[in-house]
Parts: structure tokens; C-alpha cells; sequence
């Protein structure tokens, strides 16, 4: 480990660094190598001036080679996880400022190359159920060097997990900067960290809801046996329903409090509003507030690595001229952030807050259509097309915000579902790497391109497509959405908002239909349809020859006939 005092541009494969700053640095490490593969950058270990904040002091991590690329995400004294960012390509740029404040800062962060394609056998993954174990990949032999991996738990709604570790053995470091296990209390990797361990321990970690988040990482060397794990859960105690729950998609934000707790507030359901008060409840055994995320007064802030929606309950007090009630708001936001949404809803009374998180993500699909005018999809599955025939490609986001832009930042194709080894570039940071690849205009809530339909050299007879798309805020001025082909070297200061990828496929040649499986049966009848040349001359001649036929047999049969009919000859006559 070690590294010059104050940033410097890095080229290996991996490399850990040991940093100690003083007041008012500002720092800068640029990571860069000309390669396909990304990068994974790891703070495992973090300490700030004490009572510094983000505005003051922080590490700001760039999308790209320089600080102009877009922000993939910040670092501060209040980071309640072990921040792990990946990059877009194949260089990664962070910012490291503190303020006056005379201290030793301490970081220690690692970084390496990996492809994206290729996964780590029993590495992650969902687990559902009351219960369930798993186990590190190679458990009980030594975990491989290089591994990152997320397990969700979902255990059934109004139950809480416990995890037990039976057994864990990660290499052994003070503030486990090498190797390390990161439990979370929800579905997110970047808030509400329960824990963090390593070395040789059975630690147990309770959740406050139905969801857990596992990490495993591992570094490049001292790989021990890793971790088998347990969990359970349980019912959560008092009554099923919580006092205020929010849920936040693609379309729409639900707030949801008891009655119960309004009463405890001194509060009934008519005496709540949101932001825009023609917007009214429905009330059941609840108070449920349900709209969409660009209604009912709901406003929406641009922070540049994220998209954050914001409306406010208030609970009124009745009467015009004295209260002896407290005044209370409820802020329900939803955060769209990378690839996952952070919800929070917090409280406020008499400056006490409140909050709850939970996790959801945006809708996004993708699908072929018949023509440029995009009106009819393709409902077929595989898609059989001739070689070079022009297909047409969109990708849509399912969201009632009106205000958002779709942008296709990068395609690629492959001849395997799983993207492995073997994969074509057709756009690449919004840019076409094939020469018959075109792309449509930013629209809305739609992505488009079109490009001429290839195959694989000696491989699988299917195509399929899988790309990742940016979603913009169309009301930011020079966003990434609107900027188009962005090489590496001419980034601009345009962050995108969001990022997701979505696939479609296989795609077949025609030529390959008799080939087919025989669930294809269904496809291959439409696509035969219609008789081809070939058929019909195979019709033309097999009527020719049994015409043939027919005519031979008839005159078989009338010479037949002739020789058995009496002529006009004579017969001799007796004498007498």
C-alpha cells in the first residue's frame, strides 16, 4: 500500500492506497488504463475531521477520466455504508477536499479491473423465505481474490431477520480495511449499515424489517475459508401495521400512516394535506395518500448523481385563532439514485425526526418494432429476421413523471443470454461502433436506434441485445440525455441521473428456422406462411407429372377397349 501525498494518476490493474491528508487539501487521483474492462473502487476505511460536514469536507468520486466527468457519488463524515462505486468505462477519476481544521485524515481505498460478464459461482444473489443459509463461493476452501458479492434477503412482510454467522474467517485487520463482510438494514448498499466484521468471528445482526443487504469483499491476497450464514425470522412486535410507511416506483408515491398514530399526534384524517390540498386520502383502517411523482404539488430537485422527489403532509390544526396542538409535517421523499430508489420518510415535532427507508427501482423495458414509426411491436419470441434486414430497437421508461429523457447510452450484442466472453459493440457512450447502427433523437420516455440485422462467426445461430440507458431530468440544461456521442476525452460536466440496462432477444435468422426447436412450431407456421417461389415451382411440376399419368392411363385404357369390339370381317360357310 502507499501513495504520493496528494493524488496522482494511477495505470495498474490494482492497486490499494494508504492516504494521509491535513487541512485544507484538495486532492486529486485519476485512474486510467486503455482496456474493455471497468473499474471497482472500494473505500473501506474512512476518517474525517471530527463534526465535519459534506459541504466542507468530503471525496467526491467522477464517471470518467477528469473531475468534468459526471459525479458517481460522494463520500462524507455522515457515510453510513462502505462506499463501492463502479465505473461506466474503464477510467475513474475522486476528489478528496478537507477543511481548516487542524487533523490527521485517514483513507484507505483499493481499486481493480474486472469484466462485468464474468460472475463468481455461488456470488450473491435473492434469498426468500421465513429462512435459509448460504455459504462464501469455494466454502469451506479459500474465497477468490477479487470478489464482490450482494445477497438481498426478503424474509415475509411484518417479520424482522436475524443473521447468524456460524462460521467467518476473512483475513484479520483492525478496521477491516482488506477483506471484510458489510450486513445492511434494507435492500440498499449505500445507507443504514448494521456492521461490518472480518477475521475469525460468529457475529449475529438483526434487521428492523423484512430485508437484509449481505457484501462480501475480497481484495487480491490472504484468502481464507470465508463465511457460512444463517438466517431466520421472526414477527415483529406490536401490531402489523407501521405508523407511517412510504412506497415509492417507477409511476407513483404512497404514503400510508395508521389512524392510530395520527390519534397519538392529537390528529384525525381530516385535518392532513399535501403539498397541493385538492390531492385527498383514502381512508380505510389507513390514511393513504397515492399519487404520481409529478402530481399533487410534489417537487423535484436535480442532485447531481440522483433524482429526488419531495412532498410534505401536514397535519393542520382546527380552529383560527389558538392551538395547544404540536405542528407536525411528514416529508416523504424518494430518491432515485443508481440503480435503486432510496426512500425516506421522516417526521418532524417539535424538531424530533423520524425516518424509514425502503428500496424500489425504476420500470424500464425494452422491445423490436416493425418500422421507424415504432407503432407496431414485435410480439413474436425468437424474432426471425434475414440477414441484413433493418431492425428497429426502443426502449421505454413506464413512469408518469413527464419530465424525464431516456437516453441509450451503450448496446452491445451477444450470442448467449448470460453476455459472457463473446460479446459486439453497436453503441458504446452513446456512440455507434457499427457502421449501420442510427440513432433516433431523444423522446421522452423512449430511447430508439435501428441497425442491420448479422450473426456470429462459428457460434450460436441467436442474437441477443442488452443495453444500459440514462435517464435525465429534461428540465436540466445540457444534461448527458441531450448531449449524444460523448468521447472518453470530451466529456462534459452533464451527470446523468440514473442508469439501468435492460435486454431483449434472441434474434434468428430466417435461414436457421428448420432448425428450430419444436416450441418454435407456432412461429415457424407464421413464417411460412406464405409460399415461396421455390414451393411453387415444386407445386407446378408434381401437377405436370400426374396430368402425365392420367393421360397415359386413359389411353392404355381406350386401345384396350378397341381390340375387344367386332369388326366388319366374315366367318366360312358350311357346305351342304
Amino acid at each position: 500500500a502507499g501513495a504520493p501525498r496528494c493524488g496522482t494518476v494511477l495505470h495498474d490493474l490494482n492497486k490499494a492506497l494508504e492516504i494521509k491528508l491535513n487541512a485544507s487539501a484538495s486532492c486529486i487521483w485519476q485512474i486510467q488504463r486503455n482496456t474493455d474492462q471497468k473499474i471497482r473502487l472500494i473505500f473501506s476505511y474512512f476518517k474525517f475531521a471530527p463534526s465535519s460536514s459534506c459541504e466542507t469536507e468530503s471525496i467526491t468520486i467522477f464517471d470518467g477520466p477528469s473531475s468534468e466527468a459526471p459525479v458517481l457519488g460522494r463520500v462524507c463524515n455522515d457515510t453510513d455504508a462502505v462506499p463501492v462505486l463502479q465505473s461506466s468505462s474503464d477510467s475513474l477519476t475522486f476528489l478528496i477536499t478537507t477543511n481548516s481544521q487542524p487533523f490527521t485524515r485517514r483513507f484507505f481505498v483499493f481499486y481493480y479491473y474486472f469484466s462485468p460478464g464474468k460472475g463468481t459461482e455461488n456470488c450473491g444473489g435473492e434469498l426468500t423465505g421465513p429462512n435459509g443459509t448460504f455459504t462464501t463461493p469455494n466454502y469451506p476452501a479459500a474465497y477468490p481474490p477479487f470478489t464482490y458479492c450482494v445477497w438481498h434477503i426478503r424474509t415475509p412482510e411484518n417479520t424482522r431477520i436475524t443473521l447468524q454467522f456460524k462460521d467467518l474467517f476473512l483475513e484479520l485487520d483492525q478496521n477491516c480495511r482488506f477483506d471484510f463482510t458489510a450486513v445492511y438494514n434494507g435492500l440498499t448498499t449505500n445507507t443504514s449499515l448494521i456492521g461490518k466484521v472480518c477475521g475469525l468471528a460468529q457475529p449475529t445482526f438483526d434487521s428492523s424489517s423484512n430485508a437484509m443487504t449481505v457484501v462480501l469483499s475480497t481484495d487480491y491476497a490472504n484468502s481464507y475459508r470465508g463465511f457460512s450464514a444463517r438466517y431466520s425470522s421472526a414477527a415483529l412486535p406490536g401490531p402489523a401495521e407501521p405508523d407511517a410507511f412510504l412506497t415509492c416506483s417507477s409511476d407513483t408515491m404512497r404514503i400510508a400512516l395508521s389512524k392510530a398514530y395520527l390519534a397519538s399526534l392529537g390528529y384525525n384524517e381530516t385535518q392532513l394535506q399535501l403539498n397541493d390540498p385538492s390531492c385527498r386520502p383514502i381512508t380505510t383502517n389507513s390514511v393513504i395518500f397515492s399519487f404520481p411523482l409529478g402530481g399533487c404539488g410534489t417537487t423535484k430537485k436535480d442532485e447531481g448523481s440522483s433524482i429526488t422527489y419531495t412532498n410534505i403532509v401536514s397535519l393542520s390544526a382546527s380552529g383560527s385563532i389558538i392551538t395547544r396542538q404540536n405542528s407536525v409535517q411528514i416529508f416523504a421523499k424518494c430518491k432515485m439514485e443508481n440503480n435503486s430508489t432510496l426512500e425516506v420518510l421522516y417526521v418532524t415535532k417539535n424538531n424530533v425526526i423520524q425516518e424509514v427507508t425502503a428500496a424500489g427501482q425504476y420500470n424500464t423495458s425494452m422491445a423490436f418494432y416493425e418500422s421507424e414509426s415504432f407503432s407496431r411491436p414485435i410480439q413474436q419470441s425468437p424474432y426471425y429476421v434475414d440477414l441484413n434486414q433493418t431492425l428497429f430497437a426502443e426502449v421505454s421508461l413506464h413512469s408518469t413523471d413527464p419530465n424525464l429523457l431516456v437516453f441509450v447510452d451503450t448496446c452491445i450484442a451477444s450470442p448467449q443470454p448470460d453476455f459472457g466472453s463473446l460479446t459486439y459493440d453497436l453503441i458504446r457512450s452513446g456512440c455507434s461502433k457499427d457502421d449501420t447502427v442510427v440513432t433516433f433523437p431523444p423522446l421522452a420516455h423512449h430511447g430508439r436506434f435501428k441497425f442491420s440485422a448479422f450473426r456470429f462467426l462459428r457460434s450460436s445461430p441467436s442474437v441477443y441485445l442488452q443495453c444500459e440507458v440514462l435517464i435525465c431530468d429534461s428540465n436540466t440544461p445540457g444534461s448527458r440525455c441531450t448531449e449524444g456521442c460523448a468521447a472518453r476525452q470530451k466529456r462534459a460536466v452533464s451527470s446523468y441521473q440514473w442508469k439501468t440496462s435492460t435486454t431483449v432477444g434472441p434474434i434468428r435468422l430466417k435461414r436457421d428456422l428448420r432448425a428450430a426447436d419444436p416450441s418454435d412450431s407456432r412461429i415457424r407456421a407464421d413464417t411460412e406462411g406464405a409460399p415461396s417461389l421455390h414451393q411453387y415451382s415444386f407445386y407446378t411440376l408434381s401437377f405436370l407429372v400426374l396430368l402425365s399419368n392420367i393421360i397415359i392411363v386413359v389411353a392404355v385404357i381406350l386401345k384396350y377397349h378397341s381390340e375387344r369390339q367386332p369388326g366388319h370381317g366374315y366367318h366360312k360357310l358350311q357346305s351342304s
